[in-house]
């Protein structure tokens, strides 16, 4: 008998899922108020200083710093500029009464506020002695023509698209959509709705999986649950493959006579089942799928079965690769240095991904049941702290905590 092949380690593991994976190259020219959540195809740079002349950051007088050198100056204001307004050069010895966002007319070189000032008529007093440049913001201080605003690759948020807006950029050029394929096995498996026959359980992967897939803004075609049978797991392998860029199924991966998930891959394409040092998780498979017209092969993941072995590694796991195939570079989730404030003396020999919350005190607390079944952990708990092989915690230790907020952003 052959001796069993060694666990992979995490690291290892997410390596050759990041080195494997081809990014998805076609795009398409979305309006920039409707490219929210996508993913940018190509730098982008501004063809204009940010902002693109002289402003002031306050409601003042716009003066020469020189003729309120006293700290008491009598000026006349010789004119009005509001936002949007250009205003006439300031005559020497005159303050423009000026608001927020308006131009700094020439020969102004400093802007007071208006609590700084007495206003009388045609005239204000100016209590203050300004240095020159004070509250205006200059030309290009934020973004200057010519600079790249934003790179390739990156998720497009609510800031991103305000800073293409401020440029100017009416349109930008994402990546399409990741298409990926869901289906699930296991004949035990019903859907919430229906009755719960003896030995049933209802499908709640289905609904976490979907919810993260979504979340990544991919398109999702879900062949629902699909028979125990090889000829039926072999058939929905085909169909996934054709149109999709990457197939995910939980569960029947193992080597029993009803797991015919790995039979059907290995007879449709490929397939490395790995054995990952990680807790919960473990089993996870890796392969892909030919497509019928001879085209690139589809990716295929399957998921361990259980609820929360199958909600961590998608995170750890299906994530990123989902991220690097969208033509996302840095696909790791920040981990902070926190407080435990729990014991957890039995150590084990694989990486263990623990479900915490963050207390009122800024430590952590530890889920009770950290069971791969149960569900109620995932949603009780802020993230995961990320605990190296063999290594126990003490109430006071320093953590590697990695936030749910940020694995699902």
């Amino acid at each position: 008998m052959s001796a069993p092949k060694p666990l992979l380690s995490v690291a290892e593991a997410l390596d050759f899922l990041l080195a494997a994976a081809r990014p998805v190259t076609d795009t398409e020219t979305l309006p920039t108020i409707d490219a929210h959540g996508r993913i940018l195809a190509a730098a982008q740079t501004s063809q204009l200083d940010v902002p693109p002349a002289d402003n002031t950051q306050m409601d003042g007088y716009a003066v020469r710093a020189a003729d309120c050198a006293s700290g008491a100056a009598t000026l006349r204001v010789s004119q009005r500029i509001p936002a949007g307004v250009v205003g006439q050069p300031l005559e020497a010895g005159t303050a423009a009464r000026i608001f927020t966002g308006a131009m700094i007319p020439s020969g102004a070189d400093a802007v007071v506020m208006q609590e700084a000032c007495e206003a009388d008529g045609d005239k204000v007093t100016i209590r203050h002695t300004p240095q020159v440049g004070e509250w205006i913001r200059r030309a290009g201080e934020d973004i200057r023509a010519g600079s790249t605003i934003l790179q390739a690759g990156q998720r497009l948020r609510a800031q991103e698209l305000g800073l293409a807006a401020s440029v100017g950029l009416a349109n930008l050029p994402v990546v399409r959509r990741l298409r990926v394929a869901v289906f699930f096995t296991g004949d035990e498996l019903s859907m919430p709705g229906e009755p719960l026959k003896p030995g049933a359980i209802y499908n709640s992967n289905r609904f976490t999986l979907r919810g993260l897939l979504q979340k990544l803004g991919c398109e999702i075609t879900d062949y629902g649950i699909v028979p125990d049978t090889l000829a039926a797991t072999r058939d929905t392998l085909r169909r996934a493959a054709a149109g999709h860029d990457l197939i995910i199924t939980s569960g029947g991966v193992s080597v029993g006579e009803e797991d015919h998930v790995k039979p059907a891959v290995e007879a449709e394409g490929r397939l490395n089942m790995w054995q990952i040092a990680v807790k919960p998780g473990k089993p996870l498979a890796f392969g892909e799928v030919d497509r019928a017209d001879a085209g690139a092969p589809a990716f295929f993941i399957g998921l361990p079965g259980n609820p929360v072995s199958s909600f961590v590694t998608f995170l750890l796991f299906v994530r990123p690769f989902i991220l690097r195939l969208q033509g996302v570079q840095n696909v790791a989730a920040p981990a902070y240095a926190m407080r435990a404030d729990f014991d957890w003396p039995r150590a084990d020999r694989r990486n263990e991904f623990l479900r915490a919350k963050i207390n009122a005190q800024g430590g952590l607390d530890l889920f009770p049941n950290q069971g791969s079944g149960v569900l109620t952990s995932t949603v009780w708990g802020d993230g995961l702290i990320d605990n190296p092989p063999g290594q126990a915690i003490a109430r006071g230790d320093t953590v590697r905590f990695i936030s749910f907020s940020d694995l699902m952003a």
